[in-house]
């Protein structure tokens, strides 16, 4: 929907291994620093929108991980609503605290994504990404991601799915074949994807990895699902990230002196098409956003978007808009979403290098765009962002996500 709320702070901790912290903890970090940045205090809060997707699975905590964390602070009496909806969790926690705060019913919202997917037992944290697909129907999605490897010419070994890797690796997999298949691309612009990212990476002291990767390297390196090697794949890792929404009114008030808008954010879940060249759930809630923030894909400075896997990002090329259908391959080549390019997308290092606790994800792509929009991402500062984009998506059903946001930022 069209919105009319402003960004007053962001707070964000460091992602990667935090096997000695509690998912409290890194919540807390992440408010506290959000409510420092916009120079404002816990009581402050109206209401507040709090997600994550693996509490449950990976450390016993169901129903109320936002309560429980914000008591913490000695914050209570306010409406606290969890979120989950997979990948997209932070992002629909975002999307739903922009539409409260448009709609007038509050002038300061607290939005957060938390996660700890870290567990001694793998198979736990494997299980989080198998239970975001039809459950019921499991046989059925593996069917189907056999069934798009082979359509494209290729045999997809579905041997350790789910138990040696997320079966979502398998999924990225079958796409990229069906791309190569189509459209000529390659396992090297793939790996460009990866290499990009890399470097964005290096360059942001809160990302999980810091290493910058030439092509050969992420070529060379183990491979998880053919054509994917590792670096082409989102590790998984724990996190947190938040921010604090305020109304045009509170923002006057506040006088804050370089606020962040938000223009639109669009919120949709998926449907099974009736044609072949129906539009994916991308393109449509792109397009519904871009409408609303009456922008397009030209206007765009930066892009923070759900690159789970390398071809993923460059899947979403086409279908946000930047370029014609197959010719995703060419543009990362060229450059064009590198530091310096025509629209240089993930320079927090994206999923693949700044990593995925996937509850935080979605309000960590808006952290990154607002320091940018702001001109505070040191070392990796997009020159005049003034339009940012974040796309995140979650989960999968017949053959699309099955929930996914796309926001636009304003300066």
């Amino acid at each position: 929907m069209k919105q009319n709320a402003y960004i007053a702070g962001v707070g964000m901790t460091q992602f990667g291994k935090h096997i000695d912290r509690g998912l409290k903890s890194l919540t807390i970090e992440a408010i506290n620093q959000a409510l420092k940045d916009a120079g404002l205090e816990g009581k402050d809060l109206e209401a507040a929108y709090m997600g994550n997707a693996a509490a449950g699975t990976i450390v016993g905590q169901i129903c109320v991980p936002g309560e429980v964390a914000l008591r913490e602070m000695g914050i209570g009496r306010i409406p606290v609503i969890n979120i989950e909806n997979a990948c997209a969790s932070a992002s629909t926690a975002f999307n739903q605290a922009c539409s409260m705060i448009t709609s007038g019913l509050y002038d300061v919202v607290l939005a957060t994504g938390a996660e700890k997917l870290f567990h001694a037992d793998k198979l736990k944290t494997f299980s989080v990404f198998s239970g975001a697909v039809d459950v019921e129907n499991y046989a059925a999605v593996e069917q189907q991601i056999i069934d798009r490897a082979k359509a494209a010419g290729m045999q997809l070994d579905m041997d350790g799915a789910g138990a040696k890797r997320s079966v979502f690796m398998d999924i990225y997999a079958s796409m990229a074949l069906e791309h190569m298949s189509k459209y000529g691309t390659t396992q090297a612009q793939f790996a460009a994807v990866s290499a990009k990212n890399s470097y964005h990476g290096s360059l942001n002291p809160r990302a999980q990895y810091r290493e910058a990767l030439s092509v050969e390297q992420v070529l060379t390196s183990p491979e998880i699902a053919y054509p994917l090697t590792l670096p082409m794949c989102s590790p998984i890792g724990d996190g947190a990230a938040a921010v604090i929404l305020v109304s045009a009114r509170k923002a006057q008030q506040m006088g804050l002196k370089d606020p962040v808008k938000v223009a639109s954010s669009v919120l949709r879940s998926g449907w099974d098409p009736e044609t072949d060249d129906e539009l994916s759930i991308a393109a449509t809630c792109a397009m519904e956003a871009y409408e609303e923030a009456s922008v397009g894909p030209k206007d765009l400075s930066c892009i923070e978007l759900h690159d789970a896997s390398a071809p993923s990002e460059l899947i979403y090329y086409e279908q946000l808009g930047l370029c014609d259908k197959g010719e995703g391959g060419r543009f990362v080549e060229e450059g064009h979403s590198r530091l310096g390019g025509r629209v240089p997308v993930n320079t927090s290092g994206g999923l693949l290098r700044k990593g995925h606790p996937i509850g935080a994800t979605g309000i960590a792509q808006i952290v990154e765009l607002t320091e940018q929009l702001q001109g505070r991402a040191k070392g990796r500062q997009v020159d005049g962002a003034r339009v940012a984009l974040a796309e995140n998506g979650g989960g999968f059903i017949n053959g699309d996500a099955a929930a996914l946001v796309v926001s636009i930022l304003t300066k």
